[in-house]
């Protein structure tokens, strides 16, 4: 499995500059399957991932997984995210998880900042050293009483939820417009309809935004399925929901794999970025012919995308009826009614 990254962060190891701890376990925090991780022993790695698809793919591979808080380990791996705050608090979690005299070692790509974040660490712990490949940056630390306590403290907390929108919801650095509300999710918003009913999904809910508007606006909803991949924001979703009580259930899960109900509407804003900057199209396709094979044969999908997105056609394919309801410069909204292939139920014939 090609991970440029990933691959860099274990040169250090495949080049014997740093052994493997001959006792304890390393913790590795947003741990991604790679080719040089398939290499090492399995059982030496406890293994943290908030993204589901990352995680089941590691847990497939036969790899710990656990959050690892409590514990302290003479050996640990970062992946640092893009979002700066976050990773200075993923930084400092590495440090204080990390035993005196152990190492914390940590890669990024060059186009993702590698020098600003190999400064951080150095920040953190006094000093550092690297190797770069694969276009990429390894660094590490071994830690001694050249840590910068006070700087471990602050930065630890940047990450904590916060509020956002004059206290309307809870959200916290590094998930998708995690300080505002996203653009086009507010033009799917101002063009949904407010007669929806039944049960419904909301793929990649994020933390909870699109799900409270269709709950306020339409009544006769019954049922939403918040399905979110990233668990830090599923947390978010929790808790900026909560006032819609048992209308709302929650699912960590990948949305572009099957989903748990059959639906009468499906909504959702899919992301197209997942651990760097370039488009990923094949994710909002995905995400499109999951809706489609799980709503009724009536159902309806109501998506907002990037105008340059490849979507359209991808639509029309899986659904007998596309229509743009609305754009902008950036963004379109579209609603896709009746999924091919799909015959009314006795229900659906009972309500005509």
């Amino acid at each position: 499995m090609k991970d440029p990254v990933s691959d860099t962060l274990f040169l250090p190891l495949i080049e014997e500059l740093i052994d493997l701890p001959e006792q304890g376990q390393i913790l590795f925090l947003r741990a991604r399957l790679s080719d040089a991780l398939m290499d090492l022993p399995r059982e030496k790695f406890v293994c943290d991932q908030s993204f589901k698809p990352a995680h089941d793919i590691l847990e497939r591979a036969g790899f710990a997984l656990n959050d690892g808080d409590g514990e302290t380990y003479p050996l640990t791996l970062v992946l640092p995210p893009r979002q700066r705050e976050e990773y200075r608090a993923l930084l400092a979690r590495a440090v204080l998880s990390t035993q005196a005299g152990g190492i914390v070692m940590a890669a990024v790509s060059n186009n993702e900042g590698a020098k600003t974040v190999e400064n951080d660490l150095k920040a953190l712990a006094g000093h550092v050293s690297s190797l770069s490949k694969n276009k990429c940056r390894v660094f590490w630390a071994r830690l001694d009483d050249r840590r910068d306590a006070d700087l471990i403290a602050d930065w630890s907390q940047f990450d904590a939820p916060r509020t956002i929108e004059n206290g309307r919801f809870a959200s916290r650095p590094g998930l998708f417009a995690w300080d505002h509300l996203d653009a086009g999710s507010k033009l799917l918003v101002d063009n949904m309809p407010t007669n929806l009913k039944g049960k419904v999904a909301d793929l990649g809910a994020g933390f909870g935004y699109l799900c409270d508007e269709v709950l306020t606006k339409n009544p006769a909803i019954t049922h939403v399925d918040v399905i979110e991949a990233e668990k830090r924001a599923l947390d978010m979703a929790r808790q900026n929901l909560a006032a819609h009580g048992d209308r709302v259930s929650f699912h960590w899960a990948d949305a572009t794999k099957p989903l748990p109900d059959l639906y009468d509407a499906i909504i959702t804003n899919p992301p197209f970025h997942i651990t760097d900057r370039s488009d990923r199209h094949d994710v909002g396709k995905a995400f499109i012919t999951s809706a489609a094979k799980a709503l009724n044969s009536g159902g309806q999908l109501w998506l907002v995308a990037n105008r340059h997105l490849p979507y359209e056609e991808t639509l029309k394919v899986a659904f007998k009826s596309v229509n743009a309801i609305a754009e902008n410069g950036y963004f379109k909204v579209f609603r896709a009614v009746g999924p091919k292939g799909k015959t009314k139920t006795y229900a659906e014939l009972d309500d005509q």
